[in-house]
């Protein structure tokens, strides 16, 4: 920074003389200051764990900061400050920083670059080893956690459970099989991890807001509809909380390369392109809370958000962006095999588990298209089997041209799964060709992107259609609306539900596109829904 700048950093904290030996913050705090070094020293440290000593990271001298995504997250710390060389810093509190990511965009900016970085820094280095998840790759609930992390982006390690380090970690720290998955931090361990516990313990569930009282916007689902109202809502002064049962970025994060959104030519990934969002999110000042799944909808009263645990969320109005769930096929076998062989997103993490082997992938849309080309290209042959004759019929033209181009890639129309066999694991499927001529082959991976089930089932006196998504403004009957509009005076707002002040974007509202650019938009747009709304009712 500059000497400029840094006067403008330091003005918005509290100078502090401190002291070799001093800890500004550690394992244990709920959150810390932004801590800008005048003259003084300071090292991060992994603190040591049960199998590595305490490890220095790096010093941050005279004219630095200290800080990392966490100050935006609400992670809670997992690292040491410590002072090597006395002197002067200064301490900007969570409520000045917050303040200042409003007020100072260049400062803002730089800051952001920088936890960014050093997010990415932190996951290549010592830092991972505070959270080190031991499992099984072909189990169900080690999948489960790996996904949250990777989609929280937690600086850990995954060790396998029948390798010779993860068998280590488990004599160390005096695990069994049955404690699996299980995840290990300095200072506690969790057996049978879930997600939830996970971000209890890391201070990433739902929190509430500070002082209480109701927000101006919950947006349920953090897909890139969900991502995008967030932003909108808290870049325009909404209170905004985003809530999602996995992780940020809904089915868009499991896609490898999204090549037709506006501005990426080269394309992005789902995960990078979710990633970006939910910092803008954060930059703004949104909550995000994940994993925090809704049961219900409380609308007697007034709108209230209702968690599984039983918090409910008051709130002035409300997003619904929980977008649609791929289904399954009613095959025997399938809930046995869901994750150690059948997967409903081709990411890092499922590819590794395939090993390079033949994989199939179900399904005749954009989705489907993008993972067969993944894992093509990560060593895997691919067998594409799609119900309709014709995959041109479901899908972009340019990944029809890639898949018929690839020499990994098989399609066969007219075909569809009726057999799983295997082991512990899914080895081989049976497939009918639309002559019904039947053929085995093996399989290491299964990947099912088939049609779309709305995650409405939470859901309480909204109007839905026959297939239980959404419906909202001109596609609401008169029999939907009833005397509560009557009394309003006034008809639904684009994207309001038949519930006053909640709204429905993305998948998950009758009519939509099914497009990443097409969700991104309605998010945006029902944020203006929502002012209005907020004002008419106030």
């Amino acid at each position: 920074m500059s000497a400029a700048q840094l006067a403008r950093l330091r003005s918005y904290g509290t100078p502090q003389t401190v002291e070799a030996g001093e800890v500004l913050y550690g394992p244990g705090d709920a959150t810390y200051d932004l801590v800008v070094a005048e003259d003084a020293t300071v090292e991060i440290v992994q603190p040591a764990t049960r199998d590595a000593p305490k490890e220095s990271l790096v010093q941050f001298g005279p004219g630095s900061f200290l800080g990392e995504l966490n100050l935006l997250t609400g992670q809670a710390v997992y690292l040491i400050a410590r002072v090597v060389e006395g002197g002067r810093v200064h301490r900007i509190a969570p409520e000045r920083f917050r303040r200042l990511m409003a007020e100072d965009p260049e400062l803002s900016d730089i800051l952001l670059e920088a936890f960014r970085a050093r997010r990415e820094i932190l996951t290549q280095s010592g830092a991972s080893r505070g959270i080190e998840l031991v499992g099984s790759a072909m189990d169900s609930a080690s999948l489960a956690l790996r996904t949250y992390a990777a989609r929280r982006r937690l600086p850990h390690l995954w060790f396998e459970a029948d390798s010779v380090a993860g068998q280590s970690l488990m004599r160390t720290a005096s695990l069994t099989s049955a404690d699996l998955p299980t995840a290990l931090m300095p200072d506690r361990v969790l057996t049978r991890a879930t997600p939830g516990e996970l971000a209890e313990t890391l201070g990433l569930s739902y929190r509430g807001i500070d002082g209480g009282g109701a927000v101006d916007l919950t947006v349920v689902g953090a897909g890139p509809a969900g991502l995008a109202a967030a932003v909108y809502g808290a870049s325009e002064g909404l209170t905004t909380v985003l809530l999602d049962a996995v992780g940020p970025g809904g089915q868009a994060a499991t896609s490898s390369r999204i090549e037709n959104y506006l501005g990426f030519p080269s394309g992005i990934s789902g995960a990078e392109l979710a990633e970006r969002a939910e910092t803008q999110a954060l930059k703004f000042g949104a909550r995000l809370s994940t994993p925090c799944e809704i049961v219900a909808l409380d609308i007697d009263e007034h709108l209230h958000a209702v968690l599984a645990d039983g918090t409910a969320i008051a709130t002035r109005a409300l997003i619904i962006a929980s977008g649609a769930r791929y289904r399954s096929l009613s095959l025997e076998r399938w809930d046995e095999f869901a994750g150690a062989g059948i997967y409903y997103a081709a990411t890092e993490l499922e590819a590794r588990s395939c090993a390079d082997g033949p994989v199939t992938v179900v399904g005749g849309g954009n989705g489907a298209g993008q993972a067969a080309l993944f894992l093509a290209s990560c060593g895997c042959d691919v067998t594409v089997a799609i119900r309709r004759p014709e995959i041109d019929s479901g899908m972009s033209r340019y990944l029809v041209d890639r898949l018929l181009a690839s020499p990994k890639i098989t399609v066969r129309g007219g075909t569809e799964v009726t057999r799983l066999d295997g082991g512990h694991a899914l080895e081989s499927i049976s497939l009918v060709g639309p002559a019904g001529e039947l053929h085995e082959q093996a399989c290491h991976g299964l990947f099912c992107f088939i049609g779309a089930e709305p995650a409405t089932g939470w859901l309480t006196g909204v109007a839905l259609d026959e297939h239980g998504f959404v419906r909202t403004d001109v596609e609401l009957t008169t029999d939907e609306l009833g005397e509560t509009w009557s009394a309003l005076g006034r008809r639904p707002l684009p994207f309001e539900t038949s519930v006053p002040g909640v709204f429905a974007v993305g998948d998950v509202r009758h009519g939509s596109m099914k497009r990443v650019a097409a969700a991104v938009g309605e998010g945006a747009s029902a944020v203006r829904s929502v002012h209005t709304a907020i004002g008419v009712r106030a």
